[in-house]
């Protein structure tokens, strides 16, 4: 089974699809964690995240590394450095979609993408997870929400972490991803004809995963899905 959770940022797509890969109990890959990776190791290079021939140079001359870790989601691994929180740093995120708009570095990083979707099950979350990497998929989901919403759990998020932010500049930050994101002429942010949208503005993480499982549910009688404990 594939399953591909597509949607802007801060929608719940990654906190969503490594639930619903752990009530059935398949891998799951956070392919925006791939891109975030490379853009961490192009500014600690130094490299101009416009520079597609120089991003391609970091691209392919780093090991990067993920690992399967079940209810605890991807480990992400620069040449063998756990890189899984420092990729979610505000400067990695402030940059990430530049990155991502690159042509050649999305070829490279779909093809990895790929190569991973075709060694058995999997629920990916992304952009173009439906429309590009799994076209394929099973299911495909469009996880949307507000723009003020996504960016109110942004900032719990990263206040958690200890990084004050000010929550009027993460709403225009998000205003400005999803334009560059759903703009871009490469895999742009676009919901799949096929796809089934859900709104999680107003929704629990548990209501959302209970929704999806549902739906899987009904159209697979062999899947077993397990109650939310969240």
């Amino acid at each position: 089974m594939k399953i591909a959770v597509d949607g802007p940022a801060g929608a719940g797509k990654s906190t969503i699809a490594r639930l619903i890969a752990e009530r059935l109990g398949l891998r799951y890959l956070d392919t925006g964690a791939m891109y975030r990776a490379i853009t961490l190791e192009a500014l600690r290079r130094g490299v101009d995240t416009n520079d597609e021939a120089a991003l391609m140079r970091v691209a392919t001359s780093v090991d990067l590394n993920i690992s399967f870790q079940g209810s605890s989601g991807n480990l992400v691994y620069l040449d063998e450095e756990d890189v899984t929180e420092l990729i979610r740093q505000p400067n990695v995120t402030a940059h990430v979609s530049a990155v991502s708009s690159h042509k050649k570095v999305r070829e490279f990083i779909v093809a990895l993408q790929e190569q991973i979707g075709k060694q058995g099950s999997i629920v990916m979350d992304g952009r173009d997870i439906g429309t590009v990497v799994m076209p394929d998929a099973d299911w495909k989901f469009f996880l949307e929400a507000t723009v003020e919403e996504r960016a109110r759990r942004r900032k719990i998020e990263l206040e958690a972490q200890g990084v004050p932010v000010d929550l009027s500049e993460l709403q225009e930050q998000i205003r400005q991803r999803d334009h560059r994101d759903s703009t871009r002429d490469n895999s742009p942010l676009r919901k799949a004809k096929d796809a089934i949208l859900v709104d999680t503005t107003s929704l629990s993480i548990s209501e959302v995963v209970h929704r999806l499982l549902s739906l899987i549910k009904e159209d697979s009688s062999d899947v077993q899905v397990f109650r939310c404990r969240h």
